[in-house]
């Protein structure tokens, strides 16, 4: 895969793989990161920088792991995911925010309503990128933050050789002991999809948002994006 599709077919594939893989798909990320999924999630809640009670999305929220996080820090999220079977999957009295079936594309939201918002690795899963900045900048006050998490590849050449064997061939194996393989196989390969770093940065201030920064966490395997509309 080399090319980011932008029909149809791609957003129905992905919205089924995520309904399959949805009963397990929380206990295979603790699995295959060893718990630093949780421990991102925590940092880029933290980095939005927004008081108490602020009104933010979880953005492709999933079981609303990003939306715990949030609550935890006082805020008050509201998730959306186009997966019902994401959903559904969210453990019975411990999500602490309203989950909506909704395309985040295409938000239920009118203008500058949220405070901020987070989003943890679904951007190559979509059909095109500079859509969701837009949408983001449309439901985002002035002056709102938000919080992009997706995956990244280190610097260094032996950390990289290792990441790409441990992301392409062994998170496939895990994924075929805990849940599907096809799933599994098509996320590290789903890397493709992601624009560079620079392409992503220079989006997000077209789309209308400034003091755009990057880092890069746990050795450059994932990046934060955050970012102020202006």
């Amino acid at each position: 895969m080399t090319e980011l599709p932008s029909s149809s077919a791609k957003h129905r594939a992905v919205r089924e793989m995520f309904d399959t893989i949805a009963p397990r798909y929380d206990l295979v990320n603790r699995v295959m990161t060893l718990r630093l999924d949780v421990v991102w999630r925590r940092r880029a809640a933290r980095d939005l920088g927004l008081p108490p009670g602020s009104r933010v999305a979880d953005l492709a929220c999933g079981t609303g792991d990003f939306c715990r996080e949030l609550t935890r820090l006082g805020h008050r999220p509201v998730g959306f995911d186009f997966s019902m079977g994401m959903l559904r999957a969210a453990p019975a009295g411990r999500a602490p925010a309203p989950l909506v079936n909704a395309d985040v594309l295409d938000l239920p939201l009118p203008d500058g309503v949220l405070d901020g918002a987070a989003c943890g690795f679904a951007l190559r899963n979509l059909t095109a990128i500079p859509p969701l900045f837009a949408e983001l900048a449309r439901v985002t006050r002035a002056g709102g933050r938000i919080g992009l998490l997706e995956v990244d590849s280190p610097a260094n050449p032996v950390l990289r050789w290792g990441h790409g064997v441990y992301f392409g061939r062994v998170v496939p194996v895990i994924g075929s002991l805990l849940s599907d393989r096809r799933a599994y196989r098509y996320l590290p390969q789903s890397v493709a999809y992601l624009p560079a770093a620079e392409v992503l940065v220079d989006e997000l201030r077209a789309a209308g948002f400034v003091a755009v920064h990057r880092r890069q966490l746990s050795a450059g395997i994932a990046q934060l994006i955050t970012a102020t509309r202006s």
